[in-house]
C-alpha cells in the first residue's frame, strides 16, 4: 500500500502565508512527479502545481497561483512542499497531494483545508 499524507493547512487572513507538506510512503517503487490540486466548495478539483522527479525537476503552475505559490521537493524522500504567499479568499479550498508513479498510477492524499478569511 501507498500512503499519501498532507499537512499544514489552516485559517489565514488575506495576504498571509501557509506552507503545505506532503509525503508519500509505503510500497512505492518510484515517482514521476508530485503535485497539488485543490477543490473549493461547489467547484471541480483543479490543478495547482507539480514538480517532476527527473528531467531537471521541471515545474508547472496554474496561472492563478503563479508568482504567489512555490512548489519544492525533498532531496531524498518522496515529499513535496507548497509555499503559499499573498493568499486570497479565492484560494480557500481543500488541497490534495497527487503522486504519479510508474505505470501512470495516481495516488491521492485525503486533503488539507486551507481557509483564507478575515
Amino acid at each position: 500500500q501507498v500512503q499519501v499524507v498532507e499537512s499544514g493547512g489552516g485559517l489565514v487572513q488575506p495576504g498571509g502565508s501557509l506552507r503545505l507538506s506532503c509525503e508519500a510512503s509505503g510500497r512505492i517503487s518510484g515517482v514521476y512527479g508530485m503535485g497539488w490540486f485543490r477543490q473549493a466548495p461547489g467547484k471541480e478539483r483543479e490543478f495547482v502545481a507539480r514538480i517532476r522527479w527527473g528531467g531537471g525537476g521541471d515545474i508547472l503552475y496554474a496561472d492563478s497561483v503563479k508568482g504567489r505559490f512555490a512548489i519544492s521537493r525533498h532531496k531524498t524522500k518522496y515529499a513535496v512542499y507548497l509555499q503559499m504567499n499573498n493568499l486570497e479568499p479565492e484560494d480557500t479550498a481543500v488541497y490534495y497531494c497527487n503522486v504519479v508513479a510508474p505505470g501512470t498510477v495516481n495516488y491521492w492524499g485525503k486533503g488539507t483545508q486551507v481557509t483564507v478569511s478575515s
